[in-house]
């Protein structure tokens, strides 16, 4: 095996993870696969991410075209705003999107006046670039239990799991029992590992949080008995069960703590407040040390959760609404 750059691991079975270096060291990662000479990347991160792509592929010896597939797991953009870029490099491949997700990579204004929305103009060049859109006649839709291959023999199956978004597919590889999950499965920090193992999270994004779906995704990833699963934040996760059972009750928590504050007079704060001492609590229950320092690495995490938990509220009582007599 050849040197690889530092910001690239080698987790076994043809499976790379590339820390594509959004926010922080090992916040996000980008999935290079490698069988029989052909490659695949599930997820791409943003723009900044894709001469990183580029080097792990010249570090294993892979031309460009032998890219035959870029997956992103949903089109939010620190998953998918750097997929357009990465396949105008990629003369060969093809991308394959949720079908739901497939429109904002052909055409990515409704991604860009969003995020410009929430970020402002100078964030989003600092943390995105400028977003390239994808030939349409590059893009294959993904549906629920496809299966395709690559390199000849290696099995990718795909499920629709919605719950974080509903344009979230996530990909089975089925040489390593592994679920590459995107933000299904939630968030787990490396800084946040004691002996107790992983430490993990929902998200709870906006626009599209659903929990009753979210708690189906999983149980649906279960199902399979997954050896391990490869999240975007960060990279590849053991004990399933374990994690799935801690994952699904911090869902539990989190929704009562919505709950109690859906009529607060300034909600979002509440969210916020209440987010951060819900974790702080579990991070000291789990062993971590330092936690009211630690707990400022979630700053970013705790402000997008809430305002996913604030829309999912108004979703509710508008549905509330329209179903009473």
């Amino acid at each position: 095996m050849p040197a690889l750059p530092d910001f690239v691991e080698d987790l076994g079975g043809g499976v790379f993870a590339i820390d594509t270096g959004f926010q922080r060291p090992r916040f996000d990662a980008a999935y290079l696969l490698v069988h029989q000479g052909r490659a695949a990347f599930i997820d791409s991160g943003t723009n900044h991410a894709v001469p990183r792509h580029l080097a792990a592929l010249e570090a294993l010896g892979l031309r460009r075209d032998a890219v035959d597939w870029v997956i992103p797991t949903h089109v939010h953009l620190d998953h998918a705003g750097g997929a357009g870029l990465l396949m105008r490099e990629l003369p060969g491949a093809s991308m394959l999107v949720h079908p739901r997700g497939a429109r904002h990579m052909i055409d990515p204004t409704a991604l860009v006046e969003g995020a410009l929305a929430v970020y402002g103009a100078a964030e989003m060049a600092r943390s995105y670039g400028e977003l390239v859109p994808v030939d349409a006649g590059r893009v294959r839709h993904s549906h629920d239990g496809m299966d395709l291959t690559l390199g000849g023999d290696r099995v990718l199956h795909l499920i629709d799991t919605p719950g974080h978004a509903r344009h979230h597919h996530c990909i089975w590889d089925s040489l390593t029992r592994g679920w590459f999950s995107g933000d299904t499965f939630g968030s787990s920090y490396r800084e946040f590992n004691t002996v107790r193992g992983a430490w993990i999270f929902p998200n709870t994004t906006p626009v599209q949080f659903d929990p009753p779906a979210l708690r189906a995704s999983v149980r649906r990833l279960l199902s399979l008995k997954p050896a391990c699963m490869y999240v975007t934040h960060f990279s590849r996760l053991a004990d399933v069960p374990c994690l799935a059972d801690r994952m699904l009750s911090m869902l539990d928590a989190m929704i009562a703590l919505a709950l109690r504050h859906r009529d607060a007079p300034d909600r979002h704060a509440a969210l916020k407040r209440e987010l951060a001492t819900l974790y702080a609590t579990h991070l000291a229950e789990h062993g971590v040390e330092r936690v009211p320092e630690k707990l400022a690495l979630l700053a970013i995490d705790i402000e997008i959760n809430a305002q996913g938990m604030g829309v999912w509220l108004d979703r509710e009582a508008t549905r509330h609404k329209a179903n009473t007599p």
